[in-house]
């Protein structure tokens, strides 16, 4: 925290603007030494030359901003340098912070671990800042941005505060047995304990939706071979992401494509045809099958109309939530609409379209549209969205249902104790160094 860091806080290559960032006791001299005046106006921005303080030679001209702390994203000195996106401006910039004294490259995340470190945002907001710069879709942004806010970790310290009187209440009639104190403090906290293992096991029933929402819903398209499969997964995602031949068993290891369906993420893998392999390669795709659709949160089962046999792996894998989709009705006489009574009440879930004609794919796309919504349920209320925190919270739960039910007061306050720490890790309102490398490890070094 004593190093002053630099870094660019845009992204690298050709722009008409490139910004970068210092934070740190320097940033102040640094500043002034690069552009030979006094320091600006406090967050205000004002246009004047960037130049080389040992030759006095002009890099640049562009804005400065000066943040002096504890009024800054990190709590310390911070200053902004917009400039022109150039390489070769980039390239003189570093080279001139990198001979002020006191200065450095700053590390990935570096900027928003000092923010964390100096009480500006918690974990919860920091881990949204990076899911809002990874977000692809409009529903990932709309969660990361409300995560960002600090929503989500609002929640928890609201429950890790309702936790705290019961705690300081247990350990006081531990402590002081002979002072004048409220009688049965392990009955009268109980009432509390128990609303809030309520709320925190009703936020766990989310069905993963946040976590889902992050990395994308996984939709398999299965089958058996020649079907269309990836014809419709090279439709899905409008280009020529896995080969299309006439020759079955083509597709031999699971290909995934991230898309943007409608403003929600989904993961589409199309996989190898399910048949009896002809080759030990091709069984090994077709387990592979097997396990990704195990794995997925919806499937999509192609079979062919001009070879329907409803029968085999394939068909087994056909539950009412998958959807199947009947391809190549183009092949089949307008008489033989009928063939979708063969799969019996699960033809709710059945749409016949031909790829090739680009028939009845837009219906098809509406109603997995449909199925992801209703999968991601994405609202305005906060959810989990990491390992972590699922984890962490069902720890706490777990110490609040031991300390419901123990007769030693000694332990019930360690219980209590263990549960206010659980719910203190998801924030960052504890001790937990551990986490930061952890949590700052996937950001960018200009952040």
């Amino acid at each position: 925290m004593s190093d002053t860091i630099y870094a660019l806080a845009s992204a690298s290559g050709r722009a008409g603007v490139a910004v970068y960032r210092l934070s740190g006791p320097q940033s102040g001299g640094a500043l002034t030494a690069i552009t030979g005046t006094g320091l600006p106006k406090p967050r205000q921005a004002t246009r004047c030359s960037i130049i080389d303080p040992s030759t006095g030679e002009k890099i640049d001209d562009g804005l400065v901003l000066w943040f002096p702390a504890p009024r800054s994203y990190t709590g310390d000195d911070v200053a902004e340098l917009h400039l022109h996106g150039g390489t070769a401006v980039r390239q003189r910039v570093f080279e001139t912070l990198n001979c002020c004294e006191g200065l450095r490259m700053a590390e990935p995340g570096e900027f928003t671990r000092r923010a964390v470190l100096a009480g500006k945002i918690d974990f919860t907001e920091a881990e949204g800042l990076i899911d809002l710069i990874d977000a692809e879709t409009e529903a990932q942004r709309r969660q990361a941005l409300l995560q960002s806010q600090g929503v989500l970790g609002q929640l928890y310290d609201s429950w890790r505060d309702q936790l705290l009187p019961s705690l300081a209440h247990m350990e006081a009639a531990i402590d002081f047995p002979d002072e004048d104190l409220p009688p049965d403090v392990e009955s009268a906290i109980r009432p509390t304990v128990e609303t809030l293992i309520q709320e925190i096991e009703r936020h766990l029933e989310d069905g993963h939706r946040g976590e889902r929402l992050r990395d994308g819903l996984k939709i398999a398209i299965v089958g058996p071979p020649n079907v269309g499969k990836s014809s419709l997964l090279n439709w899905l995602a409008r280009r020529d992401a896995a080969i299309v031949s006439a020759t079955a068993g083509t597709t031999r290891d699971v290909i995934e494509v991230h898309l943007d369906l409608d403003g929600l993420p989904v993961v589409l893998a199309d996989t190898a045809g399910i048949r009896d392999a002809q080759s030990g390669i091709e069984s090994i795709g077709i387990e592979r099958t097997f396990q990704r659709a195990a794995v997925s949160d919806l499937k999509l089962v192609v079979v062919a109309a001009d070879q329907l046999a409803p029968a085999g792996p394939a068909f087994d894998m056909i539950d009412t939530e998958t959807i199947i989709v009947l391809n190549k009705i183009d092949l089949v006489k307008p008489g033989a609409s009928d063939i979708a009574a063969r799969f019996g009440e699960l033809g709710r879930n059945l749409y016949p379209v031909s790829i090739t004609n680009e028939t009845g794919l837009d219906e098809l796309v509406s109603h997995i549209v449909k199925e992801v919504e209703k999968r991601l349920n994405t609202g305005t209320s906060p959810t989990i969205t990491r390992h972590r925190h699922r984890e962490a919270l069902i720890q706490c739960v777990s110490a609040l249902n031991r300390a419901r039910v123990q007769e030693s007061a000694e332990l019930c306050a360690e219980d209590l104790r263990m549960a206010v720490r659980f719910l203190g890790v998801l924030t960052g309102s504890i001790d937990v160094e551990d986490l930061l490398d952890v949590i700052f490890r996937d950001f960018c070094i200009g952040k």
